[in-house]
């Protein structure tokens, strides 16, 4: 496999910094999407970060488009390696791309816009359902947890799966 650079898209900072911590440990080049385009020749290879929203990966329909990925990240709420068939699936990314979901973060205060509202609204709703579980998955145990408390779940031990892919196919 020949990278040529890590290209992310993200809302609240935590995409963004899974990219450079995957920077820092594989000396590839890191572009936001933005970057990415005045800075990358179409056509280049590179492993490609997004945040879920709703379930879907912003930003990977037009990194598609314009590059070869490798690889992708997705970075969410829930917990990291959970939910990849149902994201790989309403994505349609490649069975033969491999894909990572990694946890991110939640704080409103990052949120902007419709963004904000709508997870406001989100956080009430799935929050109380939640609440009234009697047998909740560990899945929804740590996203009632993220969104009772907030804060970033961002680490590079998320990234274990990932770097164990990288390391086999550099």
């Amino acid at each position: 496999m020949n990278t040529d650079a890590i290209v992310y898209t993200s809302n609240t900072g935590y995409t963004a910094e899974y990219a450079k911590i995957i920077a820092k440990r594989t000396g590839l080049l890191v572009y936001s999407f933005d970057e990415a385009r005045k800075n990358l020749p179409k056509k280049s290879r590179i492993i490609y970060l997004g945040w879920l929203m709703a379930g879907k990966i912003k930003g990977y329909k037009k990194a598609c488009k314009r590059y070869n990925i490798s690889a992708v990240c997705t970075v969410g709420m829930c917990q990291t390696g959970s939910k990849m068939q149902d994201t790989r699936k309403s994505n349609s990314v490649p069975e033969n791309v491999p894909l990572f979901t990694l946890q991110g973060g939640f704080d409103l205060n990052r949120l902007t816009g419709i963004y904000k509202l709508m997870m406001s609204i989100m956080k009430i709703t799935v929050k109380k359902g939640l609440e009234n579980q009697d047998m909740r998955t560990p899945d929804e145990d740590a996203l009632l947890e993220i969104l009772i408390n907030g804060g970033s779940r961002v680490c590079e031990a998320n990234l274990k799966d990932f770097y164990a892919w990288y390391e086999k196919n550099v």
